[in-house]
């Protein structure tokens, strides 16, 4: 468990670095933040059939709701900047941790999807944080600016977990 959760981790750094390397396009923006959403919500939802962990289940549950609120966000932005946003799609390393966290059981499963939530919101904040610096697309720019906090507060509650 430990070699494929730190697996994970190491993916997702690596993901930070190109996206952070050039400016995003608004486009890019809105497909990686749609699939950092997508994550979450299905990873939470995941969790939750299992755990017996208040503190997880409080988690998770807030999970679904912030990441339900900052794709409407992220989405009413696109329309404003004329962007398409399609359906949000998992990044294959998404979908390679959902399906670990899907093989995990119990305890194991918990320790899996904190784990996870670490490396999953400081992708996050790098990508909301640089487009919220430097975006082309005002109303992008500025729904990323507000997302910052709240994954700032997320990462907050993860590490006193």
């Amino acid at each position: 468990m430990k070699t494929s959760i730190l697996l994970a981790s190491a993916a997702l750094g690596l993901l930070a670095s190109p996206a952070l390397a050039l400016p995003m396009t608004p486009a890019d923006y809105v497909a990686t933040a749609g699939a950092s959403d997508l994550y979450e919500r299905t990873s939470s939802q995941i969790v939750l059939e299992t755990t017996s962990d208040p503190k997880v289940r409080e988690f998770a549950t807030m999970m679904l709701s912030a990441h339900r609120d900052s794709t409407a966000d992220v989405k009413a932005a696109a329309a404003k900047s004329k962007v398409k946003a399609g359906p949000p799609m998992l990044t294959p390393t998404q979908a390679e941790m959902v399906a670990q966290l899907k093989a995990e059981t119990g305890a194991a499963r918990d320790a899996t999807y904190i784990a996870q939530q670490k490396a999953a919101h400081g992708q996050a904040l790098n990508v909301q944080k640089a487009y919220a610096a430097d975006g082309t697309a005002m109303p992008l720019k500025l729904a990323a600016g507000r997302i910052v906090p709240v994954v700032e507060h997320h990462i907050m509650m993860l590490m006193a977990m």
